[in-house]
């Protein structure tokens, strides 16, 4: 009985690992792939919060998801040469946005922004006052002195940009990619010893079955 038995413990850990370890695998990085994205910034426009050449993690979010100070990756269809640009959200729909040259309020209360770049604003764009239209948002690179942002277009709509236009959201930190990939990997590896034990317990019952035959079931006269 214990030949006929040889590798079934090997077997059965590897039914137990080689799903659970498929499961890990395909819903740790599916939802990676399917919730994240790499990019690499291409201009001076966050600096200094984000430089050229800078690897990010974009997050993506729903409309109903953005807030206020939010960096995001935006596609506006007829501008930036129809490629996604990174941008700061200063308002949001119904908001008041007034900018004096200097300060910007939202609503009546002066804003913080220790992210801008210190030093001169683009010497093209003035104080604006406008209301940002439901379902918009209003944009602002973090270099005021050399971002393309909707100060250059308050002429259409308030130089607003469609919510439903974002792609995502920068994701400080890579605390939950970092434990996708993690579930990943382990998935993968559990796969792995699953398929080795079931191999082994595969190989190790061919032989208990070999030997078995081998020995004659009554003496030989």
């Amino acid at each position: 009985m214990q030949q006929r038995g040889a590798g079934s413990g090997l077997r059965v850990a590897a039914w137990v690992l080689v799903p659970l370890g498929l499961v890990l695998a395909l819903g740790g990085i599916g939802y990676l792939l399917t919730h994240y994205q790499g990019v690499v910034v291409m201009s001076e426009a966050m600096e200094p919060t984000y430089g050229p050449g800078e690897r990010l993690v974009i997050e993506r979010v729903d409309a109903g998801e953005i807030r206020r100070g939010d960096v995001v990756l935006v596609h506006v269809p007829e501008r930036y040469q129809d490629r996604p640009v990174l941008q700061r959200v200063i308002g949001m729909g119904g908001d008041h946005v007034v900018c004096d040259g200097n300060r910007i309020t939202v609503n009546g209360q002066a804003i913080d922004e220790p992210y801008v770049m210190r030093g001169e604003v683009n010497p093209g764009t003035g104080p604006y006052d406008v209301r940002v239209p439901d379902g918009r948002l209003f944009l602002l690179g973090d270099h005021r002195g050399n971002s393309n942002d909707a100060r250059f277009f308050l002429d259409e709509q308030s130089g607003s940009v469609a919510a439903s236009g974002v792609l995502g959201r920068v994701q400080n930190g890579f605390t939950a990619p970092a434990v996708l990939v993690a579930f990943g990997v382990l998935g993968i590896v559990l796969t792995l010893v699953g398929i080795g034990l079931g191999i082994g317990g595969y190989t190790a019952g061919r032989r208990a079955r070999r030997a078995l035959a081998a020995v004659p079931p009554w003496p030989v006269a």
